[in-house]
This record gives structure tokens, C-alpha cells and sequence, in this order.
């Protein structure tokens, strides 16, 4: 096994040849495998290295630590977009407290977007080790894999819907993946559930005990490394071919454009800011205080 030094220390890259199966680690534990923009660009540097290599045919995608990753990091949710703080200089000064200008979130987005679009259509086969936490564009990640080993307690979810709404992420792949039910009660609601919840669905290809996830998740790679190369990259383009008639027409457009205009809300009284919240309060209060806005007791409903 070789290790390759595409991507940086959050990104971990091993290539075995003998196998033809690349492993991708995103290693930044200490935030659950959340990822910023630079983490991302160095994802998609490894991703590339897959595809244009001719002797591999498998990248299995797992996080450091047992957790898969709790999507974008968003202890700068404003940095996505240029400056930390707000946006990018404008005549020389900085934008320090602005938000984003709708031009640069449709830029953005745009890209990031296009990392999914990217993923979702890889021409190699994609396994993932999917633990501990699958969010935001962690559980996208974990959808879009062709072949998905989950753990059982793994919790799965879009909580980001909580404060920004549904409108954002790739909502095609929700409806596709999920079904329209498991789809608009997890985007309506923001709800946060373990996997072993779904499994009667078949979202996933394999729904295992924890203790099995690494091996499991490497037997599903050895398996599908075995197969024809050339006839996996085609097969992966026939599929793609097909969710595009079926489901993904003008999604390209839909993903980034809404999520854009989603990210620029106005909040009534009495409507949970999150961003507001998080620059009065710090990012994990922020949280705690989210949880407890949307906390609603069934048990204390049905005794009214």
C-alpha cells in the first residue's frame, strides 16, 4: 500500500495497487469530520487522482475515529464565501459583518454544488464506511455513494434545514434516494434519526452492527474491485444516463440556485437565526439553543 500526497493532513489518501481499491479518509476528528471549502477542494483533488488513474477502480470514502462526517463546518458559516466574517473586500476594504451578496453565494454555490454533481456521477465505484454521524453534506456524501455500508446507530439527517429551511442540498437526490415520505419528513422537520430506523427501507446497501462496519465496508470494496474495469466505468455512465432522465433534469441549476436564495432569508419574530445566534452566543451554544427551539414534547401534547 502506498500513500499518496494529494490532499493535505485532513485528508488522508492511500492507494493499493494489488487490490485496485484507493481509500479517502477525511481526518478531522475534532470537528466530527466537518469540512470547510479548502478540506473540500482537497477531497476533490483525491477524487480526480482516482478517476484518472486507469489501474484503480474502487475509492472507498470513510471518516478518522469511527465518524463518517458531520458535513459542512460551521463555525464560519460566512467564510464559505470569501473573507471570514462576511464577504469579500469591496474597493479595497474589507466587508467585515456584511453578508454575502446574492452574486457571491450563486458563485459558491455553484461550485460546491458542482463537487456533488461531480461525486454523485464518479465513473469509478464508490463504497462508503458510513459511522457515527452522517449530516448535512455528510449524509448527501453517504446517499450518493454506489454502495453504502451504515452502522446501525449512525445518526443521519439534514439538521441545517432548521435554520436555513428545506430549500437547500440536493433535493432531487433526497426525493430519489429516500422516497417523497422519508424525504419531506427529514427536510420539514430537520429531524435527526439513527439508521437502524431505515433499514426496512433499503437506503443503504448494508445496515451492520457497529463493531462490523470497517470490515464490512472492506468487503464491499474488495468485491466490487474484482469486476471489469472498463465495464464498471461504463455501467457508471448508463447509470448515470438513467437518473438523469429520470429524476435529475435541471437539477444542476435547482441545487445551487436554491440553496443560494435559501441561505438569504429573513426571519420573522419569534424564528430561530441561527447565524445570528451563533455570532451573540458561539457556534455550540448556537446548537444547544436550536435543539431547544425545535424541542417539541409529544408525550406533554397528547396529555392537553
Amino acid at each position: 500500500m502506498t500513500l499518496s500526497s494529494v490532499g493535505g493532513d485532513r485528508i488522508l489518501f492511500d492507494v493499493d495497487r494489488d487490490t485496485r481499491i484507493a481509500t479517502i479518509t477525511l481526518n478531522n476528528p475534532e470537528r466530527r469530520n466537518s469540512y470547510d471549502a479548502a478540506m473540500r477542494d482537497d477531497l476533490a483533488r483525491c477524487l480526480d487522482q482516482v478517476a484518472e488513474d486507469d489501474d484503480l477502480t474502487v475509492v472507498l470514502l470513510r471518516g478518522a475515529e469511527g465518524v463518517f462526517s458531520t458535513g459542512a463546518d460551521m463555525n464560519n458559516a460566512y467564510g464559505w464565501y470569501g473573507e471570514e466574517g462576511g464577504t469579500a473586500a469591496t474597493n479595497g476594504a474589507k466587508a467585515a459583518n456584511r453578508r454575502p451578496s446574492q452574486r457571491r453565494r450563486l458563485t459558491v454555490d455553484r461550485k460546491s454544488f458542482g463537487f456533488y454533481h461531480e461525486f454523485m456521477g464518479f465513473p469509478k465505484v464508490t463504497v462508503g464506511e458510513i459511522g457515527g454521524f452522517a449530516l448535512g453534506g455528510g449524509f448527501e456524501m453517504a446517499l450518493m455513494c454506489d454502495i453504502s455500508v451504515i452502522a446501525r446507530d449512525t445518526r443521519i439527517g439534514m439538521p441545517a434545514t432548521r435554520f436555513l429551511g428545506p430549500a437547500l442540498g440536493s433535493l432531487h437526490m433526497f426525493f430519489h434516494r429516500l422516497g417523497p415520505v422519508l424525504a419531506r419528513r427529514m427536510l420539514l422537520t430537520g429531524d435527526i434519526i439513527s439508521a437502524g430506523d431505515v433499514e426496512h427501507l433499503g437506503v443503504f446497501t448494508e445496515t451492520c452492527e457497529p463493531a462490523e462496519l470497517q470490515a464490512s465496508a472492506r468487503y464491499w470494496a474488495r468485491k466490487t474491485a474484482k469486476m471489469p474495469a472498463d465495464g464498471v466505468v461504463i455501467a457508471k455512465e448508463a447509470f448515470r444516463m438513467v437518473e438523469q432522465s429520470q429524476a435529475y433534469q435541471g437539477e444542476e441549476v435547482a441545487s445551487y440556485l436554491f440553496h443560494a436564495y435559501g441561505t438569504n432569508l429573513q426571519f420573522a419574530p419569534g424564528e430561530f437565526n441561527f447565524v445570528k445566534t451563533r455570532a451573540e452566543h458561539g457556534t455550540r451554544e448556537a446548537f444547544r439553543l436550536r435543539d431547544e427551539h425545535f424541542h417539541v414534547d409529544r408525550e406533554e401534547l397528547d396529555q392537553d
